[in-house]
């Protein structure tokens, strides 16, 4: 087990190298429209919420490595695809494709750590791996974002590509992990069992609220990802720079993976200065605070608050991930996590289908993505306000 966490952190820095990630919008977008562009990031979402639990039911009965090697097949495919191909229809193909790969890949690999560790008997390090796999991450992201955005400026498609052998490296890596030995036996597991665990584990108050707090994170970080693309493409072109909005795109995605490294390792002494408790709520608040900038002004100016979009996630992911792993049995663990994912993914998509359906034929213009944001930030303070009033009756493992 001691391979697996060793190269753990190289598995998520190689399979964080989306070269797409900065420019995805704008390309989608230029080859087809706004509507349809926000469909196609529907369409992700859909895909990956539908395959959610039955991935976590996989990864529990059949085994973490497997699961991810599909996960990373599926990344292959759906970048390859997005390569060579053109057209809603075979975009719609490689969103599922990447879908696929989103599914396989939740859930799983932070309980192939957390179970690594605990066979090792290093179960109490998982905060701290976490927080390194996810230093990894943010690096990988930071230097596929410049690179994308650079790359885009000249050959948009051929940023599909670079992160098809990116996901090549991935894969390999996941070929070397070796399966944790579960302590349950194969006599032991029955989908039923898996089910009752399940809906005990989420009677605990603890995990309930991190449940619903990690679902409103994913949703409320998502928000600029999709919608602070053609924000800063609209910007761009007021200060009549519009061509250079790949490479803008490009170099604010790396200043916030950047950005976001640093804040994990502020993460441990901000925990210990505020609590947990705050720490999480801090989060979401930043969230909250970044969607409220972008529904309020489209000066060029409020670009550069983009960059602290992924801060929240450095604050708090890894002590989430940390918190509810030893409140969930090893057979449901895959399962359990994947179900949160699938709560966030279904919440997303079922917003985008519906903004979508307002969106222009052409690009998204700011008064349209004002009102969009507009109700991302009512739901956000809502949620935002009933976790405050509702964590003074939680309380969280050390």
């Amino acid at each position: 087990m001691a391979r697996n966490i060793r190269l753990y952190p190289w598995y998520q820095f190689f399979r964080s190298l989306l070269f797409w990630q900065a420019i995805w919008f704008l390309y989608f977008q230029n080859e087809l429209s706004a509507a349809e562009a926000i469909l196609l990031a529907a369409i992700i979402d859909v895909a990956t919420t539908v395959l959610e639990v039955p991935s976590g039911y996989l990864s529990d009965r059949v085994g973490r490595r497997v699961t991810l090697l599909i996960g990373m097949a599926g990344a292959i495919a759906g970048a390859l695809l997005l390569w060579l191909g053109d057209g809603f229809a075979t975009f719609v193909a490689a969103q599922v494709l990447l879908g696929v790969s989103m599914a396989f890949n939740s859930g799983t690999d932070s309980a192939l750590l957390y179970e690594s560790l605990a066979r090792e008997g290093r179960a109490d390090e998982v905060d701290d791996q976490e927080l390194r796999a996810w230093r990894f991450n943010f690096t990988g992201l930071a230097l596929s974002a410049i690179t994308g955005g650079v790359v885009a400026s000249w050959s948009p498609a051929t940023v599909f590509l670079l992160s098809a052998v990116a996901s090549v490296a991935a894969f390999a890596i996941v070929f070397a992990f070796r399966e944790p030995e579960h302590i349950e036996t194969e006599v032991t597991f029955s989908s039923r069992r898996q089910v009752a665990e399940i809906r005990a584990a989420l009677m605990q108050p603890a995990l309930a609220w991190l449940f619903v707090l990690a679902v409103a994170m994913y949703v409320f970080s998502h928000v600029p990802f999709v919608f602070g693309q053609p924000f800063i493409l609209e910007a761009v072109g007021a200060s009549g720079v519009s061509a250079e909005a790949a490479i803008v795109s490009g170099v604010i995605s790396a200043a916030m993976m950047i950005i976001s490294v640093a804040a994990t390792w502020l993460a441990p002494g901000l925990r210990e200065r505020i609590g947990l408790h705050n720490l999480f709520l801090l989060a979401l608040g930043i969230q909250v605070f970044l969607i409220a900038m972008l529904a309020l002004s489209n000066h060029p100016l409020v670009i550069a608050f983009l960059v602290i979009r992924m801060v929240p996630n450095a604050f708090a992911r890894a002590f989430i991930l940390a918190r509810i792993q030893p409140l969930v049995s090893d057979i449901s663990r895959a399962t359990y996590l994947s179900l949160q994912s699938f709560s966030g993914r279904l919440f997303f998509a079922g917003s985008l289908m519906a903004a979508s359906g307002g969106a222009s034929a052409g690009a998204l213009s700011y008064a349209e993505n004002r009102v969009i944001l507009a109700g991302y930030l009512i739901a956000g303070l809502v949620v935002l306000a009933g976790l405050a009033v509702t964590a003074r009756r939680v309380r969280f493992a050390a």
